[in-house]
C-alpha cells in the first residue's frame, strides 16, 4: 500500500480545505436562517455541521472567515447580535434550492426570494424555519469559540435546541423515530459532490452492546484466514 503523507503547513489552504472535505464526508448539512439586528434575515448552508448532545440536546456548525476586509459571513453577524437561529435539515427535495442560498449576496439580499423558499415564524426565536425543510431546530445560541483569525479559520456556533419541528409524513408508523428513506437526507462531499441518503444507499447493521461480543479475535483461525469468508 501506498500513501502521500503531508503536514498541513506544507500544502496550500484551498488544497488542505479539499483534502479535509474530500476525507471526512459525507457531512450533514445545515440550512441556518437568521436575523440582524433590524430583522433582517439571511439562509445559509453549512457543512461543518453535526449533532452535539442529547441531554441536554446540542448541535454545533463552523461558519468560516472570508478574504477581504469583511471576514465575518452575515450569519456571524447576525448571531452575535440576536444569539438565536434556526437549523433546517436539508433532504433532496430542496438541494438545489440550497445551493443557491451559498452564493454571496449583499447584505440585505434575501436568500428566501433567490432561492424560492419559504420562511415560516418561529415559536421561540426570532429567525425563520424553512417551510420546506423536512426537520426545524429553533436554537439560542451557547457559545461562540474562534478557532483562528485568517480567511478559512471557523468559528464554531454552539446551539441549544429550543424546539424541533418534524414533518409527520417522514417518520415511522408509531411517530416516534424518523424514517431515513422518508427523510430522504443530503450529504455533502468533496468538490461539488453530494449524496443522497436513500435506498441501497442505507444499510442496517445490527450494534451488539454486549461486553461478551465474542470480537474478531475470538474467531478459530481457520475462519480468520479463509479465502472464502470476509
Amino acid at each position: 500500500m501506498s500513501f502521500i503523507n503531508f503536514s498541513p503547513q506544507e500544502i496550500d489552504n484551498k488544497d488542505m480545505h479539499q483534502f479535509l472535505v474530500g476525507a471526512v464526508s459525507p457531512r450533514p448539512i445545515a440550512l441556518v436562517s437568521s436575523v440582524d439586528g433590524d430583522g433582517v434575515p439571511n439562509l445559509a448552508p453549512y457543512s461543518f455541521f453535526n449533532a452535539l448532545s442529547s441531554n441536554p440536546p446540542m448541535l454545533a456548525f463552523s461558519s468560516n472567515l472570508k478574504t477581504g476586509e469583511n471576514k465575518e459571513k452575515d450569519t456571524l453577524q447576525n448571531i452575535k447580535q440576536t444569539k438565536n437561529c434556526v437549523v433546517n435539515v436539508v433532504n433532496y427535495e430542496i438541494v438545489r434550492q440550497m445551493t443557491l442560498c451559498s452564493v454571496a449576496y449583499k447584505h440585505g439580499v434575501s436568500e428566501f426570494k433567490k432561492s424560492g423558499l419559504s420562511p415560516l415564524r418561529s415559536d421561540l426565536v426570532d429567525s425563520f424555519r424553512v417551510k420546506e425543510s423536512p426537520v426545524q431546530f429553533e436554537c439560542t445560541v451557547h457559545s461562540i469559540i474562534a478557532l483562528g483569525n485568517e480567511a478559512g479559520a471557523s468559528n464554531l456556533i454552539i446551539c441549544n435546541i429550543l424546539k424541533m419541528h418534524v414533518l409527520k409524513s417522514i417518520l415511522t408508523d408509531n411517530l416516534r423515530r424518523i424514517d431515513p428513506n422518508k427523510l430522504d437526507a443530503m450529504g455533502r462531499l468533496g468538490r461539488s459532490n453530494y449524496v443522497r441518503v436513500k435506498g441501497n444507499n442505507i444499510i442496517e447493521m445490527y450494534q451488539s452492546i454486549k461486553p461478551n461480543c465474542i470480537g474478531f479475535d475470538g474467531l478459530p483461525v481457520s475462519i480468520q484466514k479463509s479465502m472464502f469468508l470476509s
